[in-house]
């Protein structure tokens, strides 16, 4: 079984990141709905670590506002939502309900740099699961990393437990004002056999 072309198309080959979007409302069963298809998708020993926060409110786009970039402040004031995508770094706690198959929460105990390795990896992971997801639910994305984490997390996690490493604007984007679609790296540049 493959994606047919119009999956392909609507997922990859056509889909465009946003910046300038129209005025109408995401709604959340949406959102649930992508999560539902995103969460499936593998991360190290089923470790799932993503945790998003939903910036739509505009005091929560306020909060968000000083740790943008300055290129990043119109677009994001103007989407329907921002999801904020940060990493749980006391996701072993959760290891023996998610891998109930082997101890795995020691594998990380008195492991700080293998456990936010892996959290960021893996919640890198469920992002762009989340990315598709919503792609493949009619949704347009507009991915940045151009912000402050420091001051973000000041802002929406200042207990330190989650790191935020990526913020994705969300809704309904304006295809008349996308910009030209960059070129892309051939095969034979990005990859080779060994």
């Amino acid at each position: 079984m493959t994606l047919d072309a119009a999956a392909l198309d609507l997922l990859f080959l056509k889909a465009r990141t946003h910046s300038h979007w129209q005025a109408s409302e995401v709604p959340d069963s949406l959102l649930r709905q992508a999560w539902d298809v995103a969460r499936m998708g593998p991360t190290s020993a089923n470790c799932q670590p993503l945790r998003i926060v939903f910036a739509r409110s505009p005091e929560a786009k306020e909060r968000l506002r000083p740790a943008l970039a300055p290129g990043n402040i119109d677009k994001t004031m103007a989407a329907p939502l921002t999801a904020i995508c940060a990493y749980d770094l006391d996701f072993p706690y959760l290891l023996p309900r998610l891998f109930p198959q082997a101890d795995a929460k020691s594998w990380y105990q008195g492991k700080p740099e293998l456990t936010e390795a892996t959290a960021r990896l893996s919640a890198t992971l469920q992002a762009a699961y989340f990315l598709l997801a919503c792609r493949g639910l009619g949704l347009d994305l507009g991915p940045m990393g151009g912000f402050d984490a420091v001051k973000l997390d000041a802002a929406f996690f200042p207990e330190g437990r989650f790191k935020s490493f990526l913020l994705m604007n969300i809704g309904y984007g304006l295809p008349d004002k996308l910009y030209p679609r960059n070129p892309r790296l051939e095969f034979d540049e990005a990859c080779r056999m060994s």
